[in-house]
């Protein structure tokens, strides 16, 4: 089975982007922009407090007329922050998601962030592991063993 751990080692980056509670929503869209990402963890130093994504700003500032460079990330993150460790599965973590309405979530080791899963990391890899199953599937009925 598949773990969280080998999911983040399978992405092309492993950064893990994060903003202070204190930094305005505006600065937090700019962040997610300039690296193309739908989420970021608010930390203060190391210690996780909340996680800010688009949906949260369309919610809470937009939809709301709230003004994005007057308001702090502190005021609409969400918190707390659900998590996972590097050992569970990748089914453990879609269920933790689906069942939550999560589309983001932190793997944490011995209290320490290393890693930021989203749905889509986790849908392109059941989808791998799929697509896996069906060739060797189609291997034993062709009778073609040597796969």
């Amino acid at each position: 089975m598949t773990t969280a751990s080998d999911i983040l080692k399978s992405k092309p980056s492993q950064a893990v982007f994060a903003i202070a509670p204190g930094a305005s929503v505006f600065e937090a869209l700019e962040r997610m922009a300039e690296k193309s990402i739908g989420a970021l963890l608010v930390m203060e130093g190391e210690q996780v407090v909340g996680i800010i994504t688009e949906r949260d700003y369309a919610r809470k500032i937009a939809l709301m007329s709230r003004l994005s460079r007057e308001t702090k990330v502190r005021e609409i993150m969400s918190s707390p922050v659900m998590y996972v460790t590097p050992q569970q599965t990748c089914e453990e973590c879609m269920a933790l998601m689906t069942e939550n309405r999560l589309r983001h979530l932190p793997v944490v080791k011995h209290g320490k962030v290393i890693g930021l899963l989203s749905i889509g990391d986790l849908v392109a890899n059941i989808i791998s592991e799929q697509r896996f199953i069906i060739e060797q599937l189609e291997h034993y009925i062709s009778g073609d063993r040597a796969a």
